[in-house]
C-alpha cells in the first residue's frame, strides 16, 4: 500500500534495583539504557520523523543535574540520539565505565527512570522543538515533567480555550505543549498541596522535599488533567523527583502493554519488543486498559489505577492489519484469517478457476495476509478433490488420481519494491515516470494470454500507487485479468487520532461515491449532506452527526469498487481490472477485540472524531467541489 504516516510509539523504564546491581549482574550499569534502545529500535516502524529519550536520576543532590533528554530529527534519529548518549562515555577508562558509583555520581544519562519516543508527524509541524519528550521545569524537582505520548487530541480548540481562560498560556498551539501544560499545571497544584500539608505539620527544608515526593499522588494530578481530552492517546511523563506515568484513553483506541519483574518495570506500545527485549513469555506481559494508569512511584512501587471512566472499547484495526508488528502472536494470526476470509469473493472474481489464476502480493506488509489467503485457497482445492474423486462414480486409477491430485495453488513471487523516488527530482514529468517503475515485475511468472492475477495487499486508501505503477506494470506480464485484494475494508474516512488521513479528497472510495453520484444524476445526495453539515456548525460536539454516510448510502460495495477501477485504470492497460475489498464483518471477525473501524464505518469513538469529519466533508465541499 501507499506509505501512511501514523500514530508514534512510546517506549519507558524503570529500574527497581541500584546501578551497581545490573553492573555485577550483566555486566553494566547501562542495563536500562540498553533496553531502552532494544525498545525503541523495535518500534522504528512507528516514527521516523525523529525520535527522543529521557533520563531521571534518583537522589541527586542540590546543584547536580537529575533529569536529562536527547532529542533529533530523521530517519536516523535512534541511532543519532544514542550516539550522543553514549558519546558522554567515551572517554571514561575502563575502571570508571564499569563503576556505577561513579556513573551515578557524575555521568548524565546514569539514572534508573526512563522514558522514549518515536515521531511520526500526523499534523504537518516539523522542526526539532515538536519532537518528544517536552520538558517543563521548575526548582522544585517535583515540579519538572517529561512529556511524551502517542496521542492525536480531536478538541485542542476547546481545551485551549479553557486553559488561557484561567490565565495559563501555552507556547505553542499543539496538543503536546496543551496536554504538557495541564498535567503541569495539576502537578504544581498537588506539590503546593503537599507544601503546606508538610509545612502544617512542621517541616522545614529537605524535609518538606522529601515529604512531598513521598506522598504525590499522580493519579489525582492525571484525573484532574485529562478529564477533557477527546482522542486516541498512550500519555507517558516523568517528574523530576523519579515518578512515572502512562495513561491509555477510555476508548482504547491507541495500544500500551507493560512488563514488571523483580528487576525491572517495562511500558511500550507493541507487546512483542517487550518479549524479545526482555525475552519473557507472552503471558506475562499485561496490556494497559482503556481510561487506566500505570503508576511508578518515587521508591519504584507499581501499581494500576482507574483515571477515567472506561467506554465502549474501540481499539484500532488498522493497528492489527498494518502498523503494528507483525511479529505479535495476534496479529500474526489475524492478518492470516484477513486473507483466509477473502478467499469466497476471490473465487467468485475468477470464475473459480484456480487452474489458470496465479497469486502473489504487494511487498511487504501484505506478506502474512497472503499466507492465510494461501491457506484458504489450499483448503478450498482440497474440497473440490474430494469432489472430483467422488463424482468419478469408480475406483479411480492412478492416472485418474495423479491428474486430480496434481492439482496445485499456484504462488509467484510477481511484484517487487523496486526504488524509492527521491526528493530531488522535481520536474513533474520525471517523476511521473519514475513513479510507474517504483515496482518491478518477475518475468516469465504468467503465461501471457492464459492466467489470471490475483495480487492481495493490505489496504487501498488513496490508490495512487496503483494507479501510477502497480497496475501498469503488472500489466506487462500479459494477465487476462487483474484482480487486486484489500485485506481491508474500503477506507471510506478520515482519521483523526494519530493516521494522516484528514482530507476527503485522499480517498479513492470517496472520490468513486461522489462521481457515481454525478454518474446518475444525484448532485441532490451531496447538496443535502453539506446542507446538513453545515446546518449543525457550531453545535456542542457530543450532537454532531456524520452526514457523510449519505454519500456512500445509496451504493454497494462492488459499485463503488467498480468506479474506483475505472479512476484508477491506466489508459492503454489491456487486462481486465477488478478491486476486491475485505467485508467489514469479515474484519470484526479476524479482529473481534479491536472494533475501532471508523475509517470504514464511520463511527467514530468520540464526538471529537464527527466534529472534525463535519469539518472535513465542508471544507472538501466549498474548496474542491463544484455544484
Amino acid at each position: 500500500m501507499e506509505q501512511l504516516k501514523h500514530e508514534c510509539g512510546v517506549a519507558m523504564i524503570r529500574l527497581l534495583k541500584p546501578l551497581e546491581y545490573y553492573e555485577k549482574k550483566y555486566g553494566t550499569w547501562m542495563y536500562g539504557l540498553n533496553k531502552l534502545y532494544l525498545l525503541m529500535e523495535k518500534q522504528h516502524n512507528r516514527g521516523q520523523e525523529g525520535a527522543g529519550l529521557a533520563c531521571v536520576k534518583l537522589e541527586a543532590n542540590p546543584g547536580e543535574e537529575y533529569m536529562f533528554r536527547e532529542r533529533a530529527l530523521g530517519s536516523g534519529a535512534i541511532t543519532e540520539i544514542f550516539e550522543t548518549v553514549q558519546a558522554n562515555f567515551k572517554d571514561l577508562t575502563g575502571e570508571q565505565l564499569h563503576d556505577a558509583g561513579f556513573a551515578k555520581r557524575t555521568l548524565p544519562f546514569a539514572g534508573e527512570v526512563y522514558m522514549g519516543h518515536l515521531r511520526y508527524s500526523t499534523t504537518g509541524k516539523s522542526g526539532i522543538s515538536y519532537v518528544h519528550p517536552f520538558l517543563r521545569r521548575n526548582n522544585w524537582r517535583a515540579k519538572n515533567l517529561a512529556l511524551c505520548g502517542n496521542f492525536n487530541m480531536t478538541n485542542v480548540d476547546e481545551v485551549f480555550a479553557r486553559i488561557t481562560a484561567i490565565g495559563q498560556h501555552p507556547r505553542k498551539y499543539a496538543d503536546t505543549y496543551i496536554m504538557l501544560e495541564q498535567v503541569g499545571h495539576r502537578l504544581d497544584r498537588e506539590v503546593e498541596r503537599l507544601f503546606n500539608q508538610a509545612e502544617a505539620e512542621g517541616l522545614t527544608g529537605m524535609g518538606v522535599t522529601h515529604y512531598i515526593e513521598d506522598h504525590m499522588d499522580l493519579a489525582n494530578v492525571l484525573r484532574t488533567s485529562s478529564k477533557e481530552w477527546d482522542g486516541g492517546y498512550v500519555m507517558c511523563g516523568l517528574t523530576g523527583s523519579g515518578e512515572s506515568f502512562a495513561l491509555r484513553d477510555p476508548w482504547g483506541i491507541r495500544p500500551a502493554f507493560w512488563y514488571q519483574d523483580e528487576e525491572i518495570a517495562v511500558l511500550a506500545s507493541e507487546r512483542p519488543v517487550i518479549q524479545t527485549a526482555l525475552n519473557v513469555p507472552i503471558g506475562e506481559i499485561k496490556e494497559l486498559q482503556p481510561g487506566q494508569a500505570l503508576l511508578i512511584s518515587k521508591e519504584g512501587k507499581l501499581r494500576t489505577a482507574q483515571i477515567n471512566k472506561a467506554r465502549e472499547k474501540k481499539a484500532c484495526s488498522f493497528e492489527r492489519i498494518y502498523f503494528s508488528r507483525g511479529s505479535d502472536a495476534d496479529i500474526y494470526k489475524e492478518r492470516k484469517q484477513l486473507g483466509e476470509k477473502l478467499v469466497p469473493n476471490i473465487l467468485k472474481a475468477i470464475d473459480n478457476d484456480l487452474d489458470h489464476t496465479v497469486f502473489s502480493f504487494i511487498p511487504n506488509t501484505a506478506e502474512v495476509a497472503f499466507y492465510g489467503m494461501l491457506q484458504g485457497l489450499d483448503d478450498y482445492l482440497n474440497e473440490e478433490k474430494v469432489r472430483q474423486i467422488a463424482n468419478l462414480g469408480h475406483n479411480p486409477d492412478h492416472d485418474e488420481l495423479e491428474v486430480i491430485l496434481s492439482r496445485r495453488i499456484r504462488s509467484e513471487k510477481v511484484a517487487i519494491k523496486d526504488i524509492k523516488l527521491r526528493t530531488f527530482i522535481a520536474e513533474g514529468n520525471s517523476r511521473n515516470d519514475l513513479a510507474a517503475h517504483v515496482y518491478d515485475i518477475t518475468y516469465g511468472s504468467l503465461r501471457a494470454g492464459i492466467d489470471n492475477l490475483v495480487i492481495i495487499d493490505d489496504s487501498i486508501v488513496r490508490g495512487t500507487t496503483l494507479k501510477q505503477s502497480i497496475i501498469g506494470i503488472l500489466d506487462r506480464l500479459g494477465p487476462k485479468k487483474i484482480v487486486i485484494v484489500s485485506s481491508s475494508p474500503q477506507v471510506r474516512y478520515p482519521d483523526y487520532y494519530g493516521i494522516d488521513m484528514a482530507k476527503m479528497s485522499e480517498f479513492i472510495a470517496f472520490k468513486a461515491a461522489i462521481e457515481l453520484l454525478k454518474d446518475r444524476d444525484m448532485k441532490d445526495v451531496i447538496a443535502a449532506a453539506y446542507r446538513k453539515s453545515k446546518d449543525q456548525v457550531g453545535l456542542p460536539k457530543e450532537q454532531m452527526v456524520n452526514y457523510v454516510k449519505e454519500i456512500y448510502a445509496p451504493f454497494t460495495d462492488e459499485e463503488i469498487s467498480a468506479k474506483m477501477v475505472e479512476l484508477l485504470t491506466p489508459k492503454g492497460t489491456k487486462a481486465k481490472v477488478q478491486i476486491v475489498y475485505q467485508p467489514l464483518e469479515g474484519l470484526h471477525e479476524a479482529c473481534p477485540y479491536h472494533m475501532g473501524d471508523w475509517y470504514f464505518s464511520g463511527n467514530y469513538p468520540t464526538p471529537g472524531g464527527v466534529k472534525l469529519l463535519n469539518e472535513a466533508f465542508i471544507n472538501y465541499i466549498e474548496q474542491v467541489y463544484q455544484f
